[in-house]
């Protein structure tokens, strides 16, 4: 069975724990930042003026820059890429909107976006406005895996944004951040 770069057509490959070269980030943030204010107030309508093949490349342009936002702690661009009347499923939730995940999400940000630990995603697949991938934070001194999941997001290019978030998450060391750590947050 051949193998598959799940990064071939994309702008960046974050599927390895290491970081992408300094010029590469800096263009993530600035088009996630972008790309979060293309978001419309009403969910557009999937059709002729707005294909699931747009979308699905749209989606493709945005992942990256999703990357690049967790590997900063950008949780205020994280915020914004979720729609007002987000669905989010998990262990934890459900939650609804975006205020009911915020402080329990805050935690999960800061833990695997903490200094000495760098986020990869070795897989992610694109269907539509379907992303599946899946993701682990990395210990750079012990290379443990700190934290790893799988997540779906239901997200409508980037006029739509993410309305529904499903996730299975683990983490293997701590559960809750230290303040030290919360305050690397952008929020």
């Amino acid at each position: 069975m051949a193998r598959t770069s799940y990064y071939k057509d994309l702008a960046a490959d974050y599927s390895r724990a290491i970081p992408v070269a300094a010029d590469v980030a800096t263009k993530m943030i600035a088009e996630a930042e972008e790309i979060c204010k293309m978001k419309e107030a009403t969910l557009p309508t999937i059709g002729p003026d707005y294909t699931l093949e747009q979308i699905e490349k749209e989606n493709k342009d945005w992942w990256p820059t999703h990357c690049e936002a967790l590997r900063q702690g950008r949780g205020d661009i994280l915020t914004d890429e979720y729609r007002s009347d987000l669905v989010y499923f998990c262990q934890d939730g459900p939650y609804q909107g975006l205020e009911q995940q915020k402080e329990r999400e805050k935690h999960w940000w800061a833990l695997i976006s903490q200094p000495g630990v760098i986020m990869c995603w070795p897989i992610v697949m694109f269907y539509g406005e379907h992303t599946y991938f899946e993701w682990k934070s990395v210990d750079l001194e012990t290379n443990e895996t700190i934290a790893k999941g799988n997540v779906t997001w239901v997200r409508r290019g980037h006029r739509g944004g993410c309305y529904l978030k499903t996730e299975q998450l683990t983490f293997y060391r701590d559960v809750f951040a230290d303040e030290s750590l919360l305050k690397l947050i952008t929020t």
